[in-house]
C-alpha cells in the first residue's frame, strides 16, 4: 500500500481535470448595454434564460440582469420558473413552452405567468382558477402567424377574449407570437407575420380590450426588423454574445458571456502508420505528439468534430485527431514543444490572439450558436468573474 503522505493532490488534479466554463458577467453586461441601444426607451426587455440561460447558469445570470435593471424572465417549462422561484428570483418569470393541465398548480404556487396557446388548457386553467377563488390571474396568449408549433389561429383570439368565463377567470397581460425566420437576410416572411399580428392587434383594438405588453421580436427580430419590437422584446441568444447572422458586419458589438477550458491530462508520441482512437479513426503519417483532454461528447463537445475540430493551446491552434469519445478526446501538439501536463486548453473562446467563437464552431457542425453553447455549458463547472477580476 502507498503510504497517504506519498500520494499526489488529487483535489488539484481532479481541479485542472475538469470542464470550466468562465462567465464574464461585464461581457454580459455590455451585450444589454447593446440592445437597449437598439431598442426605444418604453420598451421593455425580456430576457431569456431558459436552457440554464443557454449553459450560462440561470440563477446567477438572472441574478446579474436584475441587478442591471432587467424585470422580467422567460422561460420554457414549469420546472424552470420553479426552480428560479426558489434561488430566490421575484420578479415576473414567463413559461413559454407547453403546458398540460397537471402542471397547473406547482405553476399557480410559484406565481409563474403562463404562456397559453391553445383553447383547451385555457380553458382548464381559467376553470381551475374559477374553482380556487384566484382570479384573475395573469396570462399571455400566443398568436400562430406562421411558426406553425404553438399558438392560437389568427380568427380565434376574439371568441376567446369574449367568453365570460375566460373574461372573469384571466386577465390578459400580453400578447405576442414568435418569428420563425427572421435571421433571414431576406425579410419577406417576417414582413407577412408581422402584417398578420398587427391585424390581430387592429381586431383587438376595435373590440376596445386593452392588453398591457405586446411582443414578438427575438435576438434576430431586434436586431434585424424594428417594426417587430413593439413595447417588449425577448433577447435570448444575443445577451450571451452570438449573432443571429453570421455573415454580415453589424452595428453593434457582443461579447461572447462564455469561455469553455480544460487541461492536458496526458502527452504521447504516435509513430508513423499507428492509429489513435477508436474505429482507427486517425492515422499517422509522421511522427506526432498528442494531447489527451478529460472532455468528450458527453460534455457537449460534438462527435461530428472528430478530425475536424480546433482548439487552442499556447494561443495556437491544433487540430482534433481521431474520434471524439465520450469523455476524452485527442489533439495534435506536435507544433508545441512546451505543451505539458496540466496545459490549458481552450475549447471556446480567446486565448493569446486568437478566438473561436461560437459562431465559428457552429459552422464547423452546420448548426447554430446556440446549440454549441446550450451544449458545451451543460455539464462545465461554472466559475463567474466580473471585470475586475476577469
Amino acid at each position: 500500500m502507498i503510504p497517504p503522505s506519498t500520494l499526489p493532490n488529487t483535489s488539484v488534479n481532479s481541479e485542472r481535470a475538469s470542464l470550466i466554463a468562465t462567465i464574464k458577467l461585464s461581457a454580459l453586461a455590455n451585450n444589454l448595454s447593446e440592445i437597449r441601444r437598439l431598442i426605444h426607451s418604453s420598451c421593455e426587455i425580456l430576457a431569456i434564460i431558459k436552457a440554464n440561460a443557454y449553459g450560462h447558469g440561470a440563477t446567477r445570470i438572472a441574478k446579474t440582469l436584475v441587478e442591471l435593471g432587467v424585470q422580467r424572465f422567460g422561460v420554457a417549462s414549469v420546472q424552470e420558473g420553479c426552480a428560479l422561484r426558489g434561488a430566490g428570483i421575484s420578479q415576473p418569470i414567463l413559461v413559454m413552452g407547453g403546458l398540460l393541465p397537471a402542471q397547473l398548480p406547482e405553476l399557480i404556487e410559484h406565481r409563474l405567468t403562463p404562456v397559453l396557446s391553445n383553447e383547451e388548457i385555457t380553458h382548464h386553467i381559467a376553470e381551475w382558477l374559477g374553482s380556487s377563488h384566484l382570479t384573475p390571474y395573469p396570462v399571455h396568449l400566443k398568436i400562430d402567424t406562421g411558426m406553425r408549433r404553438l399558438g392560437f389561429a389568427p380568427e380565434c383570439l376574439i371568441p376567446l377574449l369574449e367568453n365570460p368565463h375566460i373574461q372573469t377567470s384571466l386577465t390578459i397581460e400580453g400578447l405576442m407570437t414568435h418569428l420563425a425566420d427572421a435571421d433571414n437576410v431576406d425579410p419577406e416572411f417576417t414582413r407577412v407575420q408581422l402584417e398578420r399580428f398587427q391585424a390581430v392587434m387592429s381586431q383587438v383594438k376595435l373590440s376596445d380590450r386593452s392588453i398591457a405588453l405586446v411582443h414578438a421580436a427575438n435576438s434576430a427580430g431586434i436586431m434585424y426588423h424594428p417594426f417587430s419590437h413593439f413595447n417588449m422584446v425577448r433577447p435570448g441568444l444575443m445577451l450571451y454574445g452570438c449573432y443571429p447572422r453570421t455573415t454580415q458586419q453589424h452595428e453593434i458589438s457582443l461579447q461572447p458571456v462564455m469561455k469553455i477550458t480544460t487541461h492536458i491530462v496526458q502527452i504521447r508520441s504516435v509513430q508513423p502508420e499507428e492509429y489513435v482512437g477508436y474505429s482507427r479513426g486517425f492515422q499517422a503519417t509522421k511522427p506526432l505528439k498528442i494531447a489527451i483532454l478529460p472532455v468528450g461528447y458527453a460534455h457537449g463537445y460534438a462527435r461530428s468534430l472528430s478530425n475536424r475540430g480546433r482548439v487552442l493551446i499556447q494561443g495556437q491552434r491544433v487540430p482534433v485527431v481521431g474520434k471524439i469519445c465520450m469523455d476524452m478526446m485527442m489533439v495534435d501538439v506536435s507544433v508545441l514543444p512546451h505543451a505539458s501536463i496540466g496545459g490549458e486548453v481552450v475549447l471556446l473562446g480567446e486565448q493569446g490572439e486568437d478566438e473561436i467563437r461560437a459562431e465559428e464552431m457552429a459552422s464547423w457542425l452546420n448548426t447554430i450558436p446556440y446549440e454549441i453553447i446550450c451544449n458545451l455549458g451543460m455539464r462545465a463547472r461554472h466559475v463567474y468573474v466580473s471585470e475586475e477580476n476577469a
